[in-house]
């Protein structure tokens, strides 16, 4: 992922996007850089309009197919939309309960420090 915020940083900045730029901008990171996988995402990006990319990108929702429905009846009227809320409720109350009453909420935290240091 690193070489293609690298690519997104150099687009920003307005900056071509060639195996030199890209490779200063990962260096610049403290990335060990693979010549490699830098000329493939400069052939890559090579017939690429990124800021069309990234816009095409944003409008699609992360959910996928189920949150564009769900963006679809956004033009719904409110009497819709208080439906919908009672059936997510309704939904919820379906699911089984996955707490452990036992667990203590001390303990669910516990080994994250040896993560981060």
């Amino acid at each position: 992922m690193e070489y293609v915020y690298a690519a997104l940083i150099l687009n920003e900045t307005g900056e071509e996007i060639n195996e030199s730029n890209l490779t200063d901008v990962l260096e610049a990171a403290g990335v060990d850089v693979e010549e490699s996988r830098v000329k493939a995402l400069v052939a890559a990006l090579e017939d690429v309009d990124i800021d069309e990319a990234v816009a095409e990108a944003a409008a699609v929702p992360a959910g996928g197919a189920a949150a564009s429905g769900a963006a679809d009846s956004g033009s719904a009227d409110a009497d819709e939309s208080d439906d919908d809320d009672e059936e997510v409720e309704e939904a919820d109350e379906d699911l089984p309960d996955t707490t452990d009453d036992d667990e203590d909420e001390e303990a669910s935290g516990e080994g994250l420090g040896d993560l981060f240091g």
